[in-house]
């Protein structure tokens, strides 16, 4: 089971499971009333950047995203402000 603390920390996931784990994971959050949530998709070449921005995008529970911060991971993380 994955710890629901805020953060997400995608290096050690497969692409493929970002589609079930990314919605689940905000529920989680947004179920524990966490509505500043952090995606570390790491900079790469920005492909898992643009898969998690799609999923938060299509999301009802998020209301809005932006990159990162030089403190909290630049544009290699994306910061998420749920739904009340």
């Amino acid at each position: 089971m994955l710890p629901i603390t805020g953060e997400l920390d995608l290096h050690t996931f497969r692409p493929e499971d970002l589609g079930e784990l990314i919605p689940a994971y905000l529920g989680e959050c947004a179920a524990r009333h966490l509505h500043e949530v952090r995606i570390i998709h790491g900079k790469g070449t920005g492909t898992l950047r643009a898969t998690v921005h799609a999923l938060l995008k299509r999301s009802p529970l998020v209301l809005s995203y932006r990159s990162g911060n030089e403190q909290s991971g630049g544009w290699g993380a994306t910061l998420v402000t749920l739904r009340p």
